[in-house]
C-alpha cells in the first residue's frame, strides 16, 4: 500500500524540511480484477513518501505571481493573528492575561450564514495538547479575520485562499477522540481554494494546497469509487499547479504519487499506462531537484509496481492462451 503523508502544506523547495505526521490510516489493500493480481501485493506494501513541506510557503523563485498576489505564509498568518489577537484571547481568559478588558470587535463579528457552518467546524476543535489548544485559538482568531475581510471584499482571493489555509490547518489539529471533523473541515477548505481560484485562476498555492487537501480526503475512503473520484480531482489540481509553476518538483512528486494511489483503484487494464505516468512525474521531478531523495524512492517504488503489474498481466495471458 502507498501510504501517502498527511500534506496540507505547500512547498518550500528544500525537500529536507520536516515532514508532518501522517494522519490518515492505513488501507486496505486493493481488490485487483485478476486472480493472478492477487499474489503481487508486495510492491504496493512499500511506502511511498511524500513531499510534506511547510505548507504556505511558496515556490523557489516565487513572489507575486501575474496578478501582483504574493500569499501569506501561514507563519505569518499566524504571527500576525497571535500578535493582532492576544489580548482577545486574554480577554477570553485563553491567554496568558488575567484581565478581561470590553471584547473587540472581531469577537463580536456577525458571521454570515455563508461561513457559518464553517466557523461552527473551527470552534469545535480543540487540539490534542496544550500546544494544540493554543495554535487553534489563535487558528479561530485568523478566522474571524478572514470572514471579516471577505465580508469587506467578497472579490478577494487573497482572504480566501488565507482562509482556505485555516480550515485545513484546523483540520490537522483535530483530536481524534473528539467530534470534530476533520473531513468537513477539509470539504470546507476545498470551498474556499475553488472561490479563491475563481477569483483569480493564477494561485499555484491554492491548486497545490487544494490537491493536498482533497488528497487527504481521498485517504479516508481507502479503494472505494468516492476515492477514486477525489483522487482523479487530485491529480487535475496538481497538473494545474505545475502548469502555473513548472519549476516545482514538489507538485510533480505528490502529483505521481497521486497517480500511484489511483492506480491502486482502478481496473487491472489501466493500472500500467497511470503507473507509466506516474513514473514521468518522478523523473521530472528528479530533473529539476537532481538530490530529491523522495522522488527518486518514489521512482524506485513506481518501476518495481510497474514490474510487478507486467508480470501479472503476463501471467494472466499466458494462463488465458492455454
Amino acid at each position: 500500500m502507498l501510504d501517502m503523508e498527511e500534506s496540507t502544506q505547500p512547498k518550500p523547495a528544500d525537500p529536507s524540511e520536516p515532514e508532518l505526521p501522517n494522519g490518515a490510516a492505513d488501507q486496505d489493500e486493493p481488490e485487483l480484477a485478476s486472480p493472478a493480481a492477487a499474489e503481487a501485493p508486495a510492491a504496493e506494501e512499500v511506502a511511498a513518501v511524500e513531499e510534506v513541506p511547510a505548507r504556505s510557503e511558496p515556490p523557489k523563485g516565487a513572489g507575486t505571481n501575474a496578478d501582483g498576489w504574493r500569499p501569506y505564509t501561514m507563519g505569518e498568518l499566524l504571527g500576525e493573528a497571535a500578535a493582532a489577537g492576544r489580548s482577545d484571547f486574554a480577554a477570553d481568559g485563553n491567554g496568558a492575561g488575567s484581565a478581561t478588558p470590553e471584547r473587540s470587535s472581531q469577537d463580536s463579528l456577525q458571521l454570515s450564514t455563508h461561513h457559518d457552518v464553517a466557523m461552527d467546524l473551527i470552534n469545535s476543535v480543540t487540539g490534542v495538547d496544550e500546544e494544540g489548544r493554543s495554535r487553534q485559538r489563535i487558528l479561530t482568531f485568523a478566522a474571524k479575520r478572514y470572514i471579516s475581510a471577505i465580508e469587506r471584499n467578497p472579490e478577494d482571493p487573497d482572504a480566501y485562499y488565507n482562509w482556505a489555509l485555516v480550515l485545513q490547518e484546523s483540520a490537522d489539529n483535530v483530536d481524534p477522540n473528539s467530534d470534530s471533523s476533520k473531513d468537513s473541515l477539509l470539504e470546507e477548505a476545498c470551498k474556499k481554494y475553488a472561490e479563491a481560484t475563481r477569483l483569480c485562476p493564477t494561485l499555484y498555492d491554492a491548486y497545490y494546497n487544494w490537491a493536498i487537501a482533497i488528497a487527504d480526503r481521498a485517504k479516508m475512503r481507502g479503494r472505494t469509487k468516492e476515492a477514486e473520484e477525489l483522487w482523479q480531482q487530485a491529480i487535475r489540481n496538481y497538473d494545474k499547479a505545475v502548469q502555473l509553476s513548472w519549476n516545482s518538483p514538489q507538485a510533480l512528486n505528490n502529483w505521481g504519487l497521486g497517480l500511484q494511489e489511483l492506480s491502486a483503484i482502478v481496473p487491472a487494464k489501466d493500472k500500467q499506462t497511470i503507473i507509466k505516468t506516474a513514473i514521468s512525474k518522478f523523473r521530472s521531478a528528479i530533473q529539476l531537484q537532481f538530490d530529491f531523495h523522495r522522488a527518486i524512492y518514489n521512482l524506485e517504488l513506481s518501476w518495481c509496481v510497474s514490474l510487478v503489474y507486467l508480470i501479472v498481466t503476463e501471467t494472466v495471458n499466458s494462463t488465458a492462451s492455454i
